[in-house]
């Protein structure tokens, strides 16, 4: 066991401090919930930091920041609250796809479907037949890995990238209008 001492602990805080910040704003890219994620960071890591061993404390911090953020990002709270514009802020990774928010259903609701599927098939590889499955054949991730025999990781971040080209696209018709 590694123990601590109080001064020990707010060296640590404060050696780290912007680093965990970093992490967390990567995360949530807004400045109050990471800073509010760093806190818990390391209110977390005060009651659990005589498990790690002093030369881990960089790297078990900011595996606790990303595991705040994911639990933060998964809530219900922030799945259900958004503000208004947050559509146009790219996903971080890990982060669910297909939020109610997406810029491709707004699009689908404002212009159809067969412009959304148009915008869907032109994608480039390896996005393309990624996007159709998920978007136009609503297949899973765990489907469309088996599908293409792909990770389901690689899926997802796949799946990520072709989100935030869709997106792009996207904002770039609504400045056009």
């Amino acid at each position: 066991m590694w123990e601590l001492t109080n001064g020990e602990f707010t060296e640590l805080m404060q050696q780290y401090q912007r680093l965990i910040y970093t992490v967390c704003l990567q995360f949530v890219h807004d400045p109050h919930t990471a800073e509010d994620l760093t806190q818990d960071t390391f209110l977390s890591a005060f009651s659990a930091i005589d498990r790690c061993e002093p030369q881990y404390y960089k790297a078990w911090l900011v595996r606790v920041a990303a595991n705040k953020c994911k639990d933060h990002l998964k809530s219900s709270w922030v799945r259900r609250v958004e503000a208004p514009g947050d559509d146009a802020l790219p996903e971080p990774r890990g982060a669910p796809l297909g939020d109610a928010q997406d810029p491709i259903e707004q699009l689908t609701e404002r212009a159809g479907a067969a412009e959304v599927e148009t915008m869907v098939r032109s994608l480039r590889e390896p996005y393309g037949r990624i996007a159709v499955l998920y978007f136009l054949e609503h297949k899973t991730t765990a489907e469309i890995a088996a599908a293409v025999g792909r990770p389901p990781a690689t899926v997802n971040n796949q799946l990520w990238r072709a989100k935030n080209i869709l997106r792009q696209q996207i904002i770039e018709r609504r400045q056009k209008e």
